[in-house]
């Protein structure tokens, strides 16, 4: 299991109904419901990625976040899960909002921009850095919308919400981000993990 597992299985409440929005292969589902007893689904927009999580048994539909959370209904579940795709919405704001529409709570991940070995590659080299967390060149990135953790609590503060818990992973270690030292996790994080609601 990987760190970025094991970190979401520690926010998620036992038996929760649990959306999993971009869940891939559904991985993360099932690590949930076998630890969590969680009533999963997810919303996954790649067909071939439906088919697998299907074949496993999971609740998944083929779907556009961006165009088909507006089909839930208002509070339907307790968490809501974005893990490492809202730079590849072309709205991650109105996504963001449809997440704490839907859900009580949402646990957002995001790949950090201003991870100094990041920002080390672009004032060396000049280019776009290719890291374990931005694995693209950038003409063929998913990403769209590229951001640190620092812009994560300034969206956040701006649509007045709530972080509830914050925490860094770098080098498969995580620690609890503390408002105080954001501009020092900001620079030694490579993923935020965000917990929030309204």
């Amino acid at each position: 299991m990987k760190i970025e597992d094991n970190v979401l299985l520690d926010l998620i409440e036992t038996k929760s109904k649990v959306l999993d929005v971009g869940c891939g292969d559904g991985n993360l589902l099932l690590i949930l419901k076998k630890n969590k007893n969680i009533n999963g689904r997810g919303i996954e927009i790649n067909q071939l990625k439906v088919t697998e999580c299907l074949s496993k048994g999971l609740a998944v539909i083929e779907g556009d976040a961006e165009k088909d959370l507006i089909n839930y209904p208002d509070n339907s579940f307790d968490f809501a899960i974005l893990n490492q795709s809202l730079q590849q919405f072309y709205n991650p704001r109105k996504v963001l909002n449809d997440l704490l529409r839907i859900a009580n709570k949402a646990i957002i991940t995001i790949p950090n921009f201003g991870y100094w070995k990041v920002r080390l590659h672009l004032l060396l080299k000049g280019k776009m850095p290719i890291t374990k967390t931005l694995p693209y060149n950038w003409f063929d990135t998913p990403n769209l919308h590229m951001s640190t953790i620092k812009d994560f609590y300034f969206l956040c503060k701006i649509d007045k919400i709530r972080i509830m818990k914050s925490i860094s992973i770098t080098n498969n270690k995580f620690s609890t981000i503390n408002y105080s030292n954001l501009n020092i996790k900001n620079l030694i994080s490579e993923i935020g993990v965000f917990l929030i609601t309204k």
